[in-house]
């Protein structure tokens, strides 16, 4: 089972939503200086797009996050802790990450978010991967709800 299937079930979508938007808004938060100053405008005016719209991204693109990670996940479980193992390969972690964003952006007809994202794509992999250590405790913790509640299911 890919960690898409463990996650976002019907009972934890809605939490891992929240979770990554919560994860978001605290990195984005601890961002200083001119760059922090500059990822903060640009979040902002994604956020001023339409209400709502960075958990509908988030929601959106989660799946596919998570099945890029899927690899990268069970080579930690092979090795006796996913965790440590994606925050040990941050950089691949977050290869695997914009991999996907950067697919997406191609195939958006929004200017805005092209250029937002272009803006910033140089700077994104040292940001996801300052992300990496918080996303791996979301993503391990509903992976253990997920095993629970298959446990109490049976």
């Amino acid at each position: 089972m890919g960690l898409s299937e463990q996650l976002l079930t019907a009972n934890n979508k809605a939490m891992v939503v929240d979770d990554c938007c919560k994860m978001i808004d605290h990195q984005l938060a601890a961002k200083s200086g001119m760059s922090g100053m500059a990822l903060k405008t640009a979040f902002a005016a994604l956020k001023g797009i339409q209400p709502g719209y960075i958990p509908y991204i988030v929601e959106n693109l989660l799946p596919h996050f998570l099945t890029a990670l899927d690899p990268l996940w069970n080579q930690g479980i092979e090795k006796g802790d996913p965790v440590a193992y994606l925050n040990a390969h941050a950089s691949e972690t977050a290869d695997a990450m914009l991999s996907i964003t950067d697919a997406r952006v191609k195939h958006t007809k929004r200017q805005i978010i092209r250029g937002t994202y272009e803006k910033f794509r140089g700077s994104a992999k040292k940001h996801v991967e300052e992300a990496v250590p918080e996303l791996v405790k979301i993503v391990d913790k509903y992976t253990k709800v997920s095993s629970n509640q298959q446990i109490s299911s049976l």
